[in-house]
């Protein structure tokens, strides 16, 4: 896709007259890191042995066991056109088909931002970081576990662009139940082009909201920009096992027939929806995966596409989802290497956690996960912040915990420099046998990029942490979240394209009565 047309649409988004040069002229400048360029290995838990048996495998439960196509009569006719034996609700897919038409899939596609400058590219080696998505429930210091508002929504949003780590705005960062359910994609939508100039996702709760998002992001973009580029990301879940349903099918057919991407994710959790066995839960993510790649290409040959997955697996004891767990490891890595070999882009891992506190369980779950995404080969991470209880949570002192962690992932990717400057030998030999580095050349040229540094962490001295209120993490995190909020400016939009989408949402709001199931 040509850099040219992005920079028409980046123009066009911030231009619109005097008040908005003269608002981008007087903007505070935030810093956002280039998506992540892995310059490190893969970690494989696989041999090629092993992924040709669950291939072939994911080929006999397409070719003989099937999936569900619920409530979708035009999804069946498709398959039945495309060469797949239709019974009832049930396809079965001829082994080879399904691969085959994933083939149209790019292995690599850019999703463009309003901001030119936000664009990231999903594929190849590298890795793109976007918060939380789905939680009806918020909590925070002072107000505790309490269900999410489109305030909560927006303060969210703004915090995703003001964090630097960060390169994506996501989708329903929180749940605003206080808003209708058939409305308040609307309001997200809007919130997320308005306050932030980060890319973003669109709706797939009804087919119709995907529509709207595809119209809002012509109004945003311009209708031709938006048919001829992707600027939208989407999650397109499966109902696990083997069943897809018409909302969500309903939802990824809007968005393969105008360009705009989908991540084709099963929802896992291991011995409830899947078989408790690595392989065995890799041969039904496989095989779930290759008939929604498959079925996005049938509506749009060449629209992007994502494989993912979400894994967890169950606490025997409670029925609890658990996290951060080697055999979700397992798994993760495992299906990143068939992604790479169907050579799709690869969705998994997140900041992902089982307590109900930004605590040292969240801790130690999270970072278990975090890592296992980035080894693993993932592109594009959903929940790389913010998540909290199974993802019933969204809370905002680990969103800014586990932003300020994401550049630990940035520093680790880079890989160990071998230049001649990495190597340090003029250092060694000035220094050389019972000298100290503080004060030689090399490292009065490097200490300022050479380590990477927490924005949140303490790492003061006992006696002045204790002087200064002996403050935890959270209590720590609760005032970066009122200082980046305190500091936020809205980034420039030209007026006249920000008045469009107001009159649109309250346009399409008046149209219909308020609905909360």
């Amino acid at each position: 896709m040509s850099d040219a047309p992005a920079a028409t649409a980046g123009r066009r988004a911030r231009g619109g007259g005097g008040a908005a040069r003269r608002a981008e002229r007087t903007a505070v400048s935030i810093e956002t890191a280039k998506y992540i360029e892995r310059n490190i290995p893969n970690y494989e838990v696989l041999t090629d042995e092993a992924l040709d048996v669950i291939e072939a495998n994911a080929e006999t439960v397409l070719a003989e066991i099937g999936i569900n196509f619920v409530d979708n009569p035009e999804g069946l006719a498709r398959w039945k056109a495309a060469g797949a034996q239709v019974e009832g609700e049930r396809v079965r897919i001829p082994r080879g088909l399904a691969r085959k038409l994933c083939a149209t899939a790019p292995s690599e596609y850019t999703q463009h931002a309003r901001n030119p400058a936000r664009n990231v590219v999903v594929g190849g080696k590298n890795l793109v970081l976007a918060p939380v998505y789905g939680p009806p429930f918020v909590r925070d210091v002072d107000g505790g576990r309490r269900y999410a508002t489109m305030a909560d929504f927006e303060k969210f949003v703004k915090l995703g662009y003001m964090s630097k780590w960060l390169h994506h705005s996501g989708g329903t960062v929180c749940e605003p139940t206080d808003v209708p359910v058939n409305k308040r994609h609307l309001d997200m939508l809007l919130a997320h082009m308005i306050y932030s100039d980060k890319p973003f996702m669109g709706s797939v709760t009804e087919p119709s909201r995907a529509q709207d998002s595809v119209e809002m992001c012509e109004i945003l973009f311009g209708k031709e920009f938006v048919q001829e580029n992707t600027v939208m990301t989407s999650l397109i879940n499966i109902n696990s096992p083997l069943t897809f349903d018409s909302i969500m099918m309903g939802a990824l057919e809007v968005f393969a027939a105008n360009n705009q991407a989908s991540i084709i994710s099963p929802f896992i959790v291991g011995g409830a929806m899947a078989p408790v066995s690595v392989a065995g839960t890799l041969t039904q993510v496989l095989a779930e995966v290759l008939a929604g790649v498959a079925y996005s290409q049938i509506v749009r040959p060449g629209s992007p596409v994502i494989m993912g997955t979400f894994v967890t697996s169950i606490d025997m004891n409670s029925g609890a989802p658990t996290f951060g767990t080697p055999e979700a490891s397992h798994i993760t890595y495992g299906a990143g290497q068939l992604a790479r070999r169907l050579g799709l882009p690869y969705r998994s891992a997140g900041a992902f956690c089982g307590s109900k506190l930004p605590d040292a369980q969240a801790a130690y779950e999270s970072a278990n996960s975090l890592n296992m995404g980035l080894l693993s080969g993932v592109n594009f991470m959903l929940h790389s912040c913010g998540w909290l209880e199974g993802g019933l949570v969204a809370s905002f002192e680990k969103f800014v915990m586990d932003a300020d962690q994401l550049g630990v992932m940035h520093h680790f990717a880079r890989g160990v420099d071998m230049s001649e400057n990495g190597q340090a030998m003029g250092a060694i030999a000035e220094v050389g046998p019972g000298g100290h580095y503080l004060g030689c050349e090399h490292t009065q040229a490097n200490f300022k990029s050479a380590f990477w540094r927490s924005d949140l962490f303490d790492y003061k001295p006992f006696e002045t942490w204790d002087e200064e209120g002996a403050r935890d993490t959270q209590i720590l995190a609760k005032a970066r979240v009122a200082k980046m909020l305190d500091t936020y400016q809205q980034p420039p939009l030209d007026p006249e394209i920000e008045a469009r989408l107001r009159a649109y949402v309250a346009e399409k709001k008046a149209s219909m009565p308020d609905a909360f199931t």
